[in-house]
């Protein structure tokens, strides 16, 4: 079963901020093709979040990936330096 098309953080709020603003949830579900329960989830995970919040917090992710990737590469090179000392010449 194919998975659903994939929105932004952004897109995602706006379709809340559009529920907040008076249209139904059935109607705006319907139209942009999602479940009620991915509204009530969406909901629960943005719900409070503004559009530049929104970023902000993709932003951070991004950060913190990057820097994971960074200390990933240190350990490496740790254990790499490690093993070549400890070897006798």
């Amino acid at each position: 079963m194919p998975k659903g098309k994939k929105h932004t953080p952004e897109q995602i709020v706006a379709i809340l901020r559009r529920i907040d603003g008076g249209e139904s949830a059935q109607a705006v579900s319907r139209e942009v093709n999602i479940s009620e329960a991915t509204l009530q989830r969406w909901k629960q995970q943005y719900g409070a979040m503004e559009i530049d919040e929104v970023k902000e917090l993709k932003a951070l992710r991004d950060e913190n990936a990057r820097l994971k990737r960074i200390v990933a590469d240190q350990v490496l090179n740790i254990q790499v330096l490690k093993e070549v000392n400890s070897k006798k010449w």
